[in-house]
């Protein structure tokens, strides 16, 4: 049910996201572009509004430029497909961009005295990461690794709303946001450790065949 969810969510967002992915490409704006832009965005979202306690601005600011990494991706599909370097650097900015989310959050965690808020933080970093490189490893093996309950997007969505709502009052809400994130990432790189496994194991047994 939660993958069918996302599939139509992604599907709904894809068909709002194509008609400014065309006009970018026709004012010249490159794919590349626009993955910078989001970068530089997410960060002062973060570090600029999230890190000196403007919840509400920071994550607004963050998700809004977070859903470019749907739109320069639209736009490479549409300009033929992403280059190599595209590619790097899409997965690079992204990189950059959630360290610069989690860090913003458990220094402002830390400013409060939330021990255990600036541990699930850091938690949500790490695993975060892993999340992502066990995926390019996969892939750099020749597996696939697509699959998992939380990608990058729903990731910053939950530490998203998690800040939004504590900006508007609701103090715990941040807090259990990240908690749940950092359950949901440990879990989704343990799905992916085993969809790798059983790849390699059917690869294994034909080999043996």
């Amino acid at each position: 049910m939660a993958k069918i969810f996302q599939v139509s969510a992604r599907a709904g967002m894809t068909r709002v996201v194509e008609p400014i992915a065309r006009a970018l490409l026709r004012a010249g704006v490159t794919p590349n572009t626009v993955t910078v832009i989001g970068t530089v965005g997410v960060l002062v979202g973060a570090l600029g509004f999230g890190a000196r306690g403007h919840l509400v601005a920071g994550a607004l600011i963050v998700t809004v430029f977070a859903l470019t990494d749907l739109l320069d991706g639209t736009m490479a599909r549409m300009s033929g497909g992403s280059t190599k370097f595209g590619a790097f650097l899409d997965s690079s900015m992204d990189r950059i961009a959630d360290s610069a989310v989690f860090g913003a959050v458990a220094y402002w965690l830390a400013t409060r005295g939330d021990r255990a808020g600036v541990a699930a933080a850091l938690i949500c970093l790490a695993a975060g990461g892993l999340v992502s490189y066990v995926k390019a490893r996969a892939e750099g093996l020749g597996m696939t690794c697509n699959v998992g309950i939380a990608e990058r997007t729903e990731r910053l969505l939950i530490v998203g709303i998690g800040g939004l709502l504590t900006g508007l009052g609701l103090d715990p809400a941040l807090p259990v946001a990240l908690w749940l994130l950092a359950a949901v990432s440990i879990f989704t790189v343990g799905q992916r450790m085993r969809h790798v496994y059983r790849q390699a194991q059917q690869v294994r047994a034909g080999v043996r065949g």
